[in-house]
């Protein structure tokens, strides 16, 4: 990963690296974040709609509370869509040539990350909250499992967001240090390369003295 940018190696066509790509740190946790996300709105899904002997309706577990079954199954989606689309961006990571590409993939991943660690916490206390206040006794384990593994989804979110900016604080030191290194097809002064002394006296400085038998009185 020397001399790479942004937390990679040097782009190169020597192909592709299974073992290292299922390596990374954060490769790791954006499977375990994936298979959270699916848990969640797995379970929401199968058992967060039930229907009440004598009621034709469809009502949410959490306290009959729609919401709360929309945005915990829209929190989970979500997250899986982003996971599948973020795993793509780190298996071409190393591919990616152009340093900007690099720097635009690590900021969408900071940005995303740190919002959906917030959205997990959100989706946590929702949920547990409608949890508490329900009253129906159908389908309780797979409504706190969802809860659960909301909790559970904040630590891999929260560790791609550290991930995430540190490779962007890596790749903008890099960038940084880059832009002062001395070029070294430009020669160093002339001053730099004489090993002399290169004072010089300024001009005028030498007084010539007039001797004192060349010096001839005027004749009035």
């Amino acid at each position: 990963m020397e001399g790479g940018a942004y937390g990679a190696g040097k782009a190169s066509s020597s192909g592709f690296d299974a073992a290292g790509v299922l390596r990374k740190p954060q490769v790791i946790l954006r499977a375990v974040a994936w298979l959270f996300s699916i848990i969640v709105f797995g379970c929401i899904a199968n058992k967060g709609w039930i229907s009440l002997p004598g009621n034709p309706y469809h009502i949410c577990f959490y306290n009959a509370d729609g919401n709360a079954c929309n945005f915990g199954i829209a929190v989970g989606v979500f997250a899986f869509l982003a996971c599948i689309g973020f795993l793509v961006v780190d298996v071409m990571f190393d591919n990616l040539s152009n340093v900007q590409m690099r720097k635009y993939a690590v900021i969408a991943d900071l940005a995303f990350s740190g919002l959906w660690t917030f959205m997990w916490f959100v989706c946590f206390c929702y949920l547990t909250d409608a949890l508490r206040r329900a009253s129906i006794p159908y389908g309780i384990g797979q409504a706190r499992a969802a809860a659960a593994f909301s909790f559970f989804s904040i630590i891999p979110w929260a560790g791609l967001t550290v991930l995430a900016f540190m490779r962007y604080r890596q790749g903008s030191q890099a960038a940084f240090s880059q832009n002062y290194e001395p070029d070294p097809s430009v020669p160093p002064p002339a001053s730099q390369i004489s090993g002399g002394d290169s004072y010089q006296q300024p001009p005028f400085g030498e007084k010539t003295e007039v001797p004192d038998s060349q010096f001839q009185s005027p004749t009035y």
